[in-house]
């Protein structure tokens, strides 16, 4: 799966903290939640059920995560939370 590739990628990078990506601020707790589990390689189906909403519900989430920071896919998002420093593999979401 490309999502898990990606992770093994940026997982072997030395550890950096960059500033986060613009538009973060912008999203919201649960939006922030569902970023790190996308950047977990998480599915939607899967995602749905650790947060314990519709799938619907998790396609809505990633559809604004996309939106707030001018994203094509959850492939760049991902990236983009491992490049940002937002995601540490095995560790939580940095909220800064």
């Amino acid at each position: 799966m490309v999502t898990r590739r990606v992770i093994s990628e940026f997982a072997g990078r030395p550890d950096s903290r960059p500033a986060p990506p613009p538009g973060y601020a912008d999203l919201t707790e649960r939006e922030r939640e569902v970023l790190e589990l996308m950047a977990r390689g998480m599915s939607n189906a899967e995602i749905a059920v650790h947060l314990m909403v519709s799938e619907t519900t998790v396609t809505t989430h990633v559809a604004r995560v996309l939106g707030k920071l001018r994203l094509r896919d959850r492939v760049e998002a991902v990236a983009l939370a491992h490049e940002s420093g937002l995601v540490q593999p095995g560790g939580e979401l940095n909220t800064r």
